[in-house]
């Protein structure tokens, strides 16, 4: 299995990295430490988690985030890295303009 991250989960974890960075010097960096980890679990637990919109939803052990994925072959692709404190709907409408 290999990971394949799209562009515009590339563009969520980046906003989500400054907006940390923001908040505390080195936060960002924990940030991007902390979700890289939770992806990098997927390689051993891909699939298993439920489906929200689509697409199998895994959460941020630290951080209010969610990752968005799903399972093609051996490949597994991250579609979005959303902040899970938005409005559901708005959730649905980002995981649709993919």
């Amino acid at each position: 299995m290999r990971i394949r991250l799209l562009s515009i989960a590339v563009d969520d974890i980046a906003s989500g990295r400054s907006f940390y960075e923001r908040q505390q010097a080195g936060l960002g960096d924990y940030f991007l430490d902390s979700l890289f980890s939770d992806i990098d679990s997927l390689l051993l637990h891909a699939g298993i988690h439920q489906k929200v919109f689509g697409y199998h939803r895994t959460l941020s052990r630290r951080f209010p985030y969610a990752i968005y994925y799903r399972v093609e072959g051996e490949e597994i692709q991250i579609w979005r890295v959303l902040d899970c404190r938005q409005n559901p709907v708005s959730i649905a409408k980002r995981l649709t303009q993919t």
